[in-house]
């Protein structure tokens, strides 16, 4: 197992493309936002599906001076995942 915690991914050698771009994991419950490193204390963070919640992630969005975010679904109707 500790050998497969060496060999982890990293994305050294690509280039960054927007400086200001923020990723968005998108849930039924909760979403998983993360910013570039340094521009929070606390790079990834949840919040919940409520309007306040969602008013709180664009104040933090805004605050950590993201101008776009790329929105990824955790799952969607008809995977295998979601057919048991």
């Amino acid at each position: 197992m500790a050998k497969a915690r060496d060999r982890r991914r990293t994305l050294d050698g690509f280039a960054e493309i927007n400086h200001d771009a923020a990723g968005i994991d998108v849930g039924n419950a909760h979403h998983w936002v993360a910013v570039p490193a340094g521009r929070d204390a606390e790079s990834v963070r949840m919040f919940g599906c409520f309007t306040a919640d969602l008013h709180a992630l664009a104040n933090w969005l805004e605050r950590c001076g993201i101008k776009t975010v790329a929105m990824s679904p955790q799952a969607f109707i008809g995977s295998p995942s979601t057919k048991f």
